[in-house]
């Protein structure tokens, strides 16, 4: 049993988790991994199965909440919601006014969970090894990718909601930059901020669908193959550090959800070839900070990324 303080700090585990979510090319799961709550989200997703919810229809509720972990879920999804409510405005000023200094922060924090979750990993051996590049090959390819014109049929909001809910959960696979993929990063959130309801009630249905079948097969991975999905996980995250690297030229832009044109297609450059030479020591600082900020809460609070 959980004390006050502990689910204070599942709240904000779920904060961090959320900011990360807003941002197109960042991951939640990244940060779950990092504050060591991902297997037990994982395993808790994954209680909701048949044996559960006959437990609820028969009307065990106490029962039921106890299966399916619900005061660790209710404080993790409540601070989730409460950085996305709270914090999205935030993070969206920052990446507009100040993007190199927080894509920098982002990346020195990724490369220190790749390197973490790596010194999990009990053994290299050849699966591993090949696990770790197919996971950094495949998130590359998807931050490489073009995004594209598609339908805004009900059946494409629900797939849409099912696969960015599935990206989202996987560390350095952002469940936002895959909307953008599919064409309804802005659509979804007009939809949010018109209060569509019909729109965003689809979208959830395919994500609750998403989040519960998809948890199943990460926590069948976990149980069977802990070092290849580690592995696999940290090849992730090293894939995604192409879409987080500081130094960017926008090729293209987008209008988003509030009428303000914002970058779309971008290619990385080195430092320096954007014309903001004169940021760049601060951004590998906080590049630094990122990374520091990671192996702190893993060395020095143990008790907080592991409550």
């Amino acid at each position: 049993m959980r004390s006050t303080r502990e689910y204070l700090v599942l709240v904000l585990k779920g904060m961090g988790m959320g900011a990360a979510d807003v941002v197109p090319g960042v991951s939640g799961g990244t940060i779950a991994l990092i504050t060591g709550v991902y297997e037990e989200l994982i395993n808790s997703l994954k209680s909701f199965n048949a044996h559960s919810f006959q437990t609820l229809l028969s009307g065990k509720i106490v029962p039921f909440l106890k299966q399916v972990n619900f005061t660790f879920l209710i404080a993790l999804f409540g601070g989730i919601a409460l950085s996305i409510l709270s914090l999205s405005k935030a993070v969206t000023y920052l990446l507009e006014h100040y993007p190199e200094y927080i894509w920098a922060f982002f990346f020195g924090l990724i490369v220190a969970s790749a390197l973490l979750i790596g010194r999990q990993i009990d053994k290299w051996n050849a699966p591993n090894i090949i696990a770790l590049l197919l996971g950094t090959g495949i998130a590359y390819w998807i931050t490489m990718a073009t995004p594209a014109q598609t339908p805004e049929d009900l059946w494409f909001i629900f797939l849409a909601g099912m696969v960015a809910i599935c990206a989202m959960i996987l560390p350095g696979i952002s469940g936002a930059f895959i909307l953008l993929l599919m064409g309804k990063y802005a659509y979804i959130f007009t939809a949010i901020s018109e209060f569509n309801l019909k729109v965003i009630g689809i979208f959830m249905l395919g994500a609750i669908t998403g989040l519960l079948s998809f948890s199943h097969v990460l926590s069948w991975m976990f149980r069977k193959y802990h070092n290849l999905t580690l592995a696999l996980l940290s090849g992730f995250m090293i894939g995604s550090l192409n879409k987080v690297w500081p130094w960017k030229i926008t090729d293209s832009w987008r209008i988003n959800s509030k009428g303000v044109e914002v970058p779309f297609l971008q290619h990385n450059v080195y430092p320096g070839e954007t014309g903001t030479d004169h940021l760049i020591w601060l951004a590998i600082v906080w590049a630094v900070v990122g990374f520091v900020v990671v192996w702190v809460l893993e060395r020095v609070s143990p008790e907080i990324t592991r409550s």
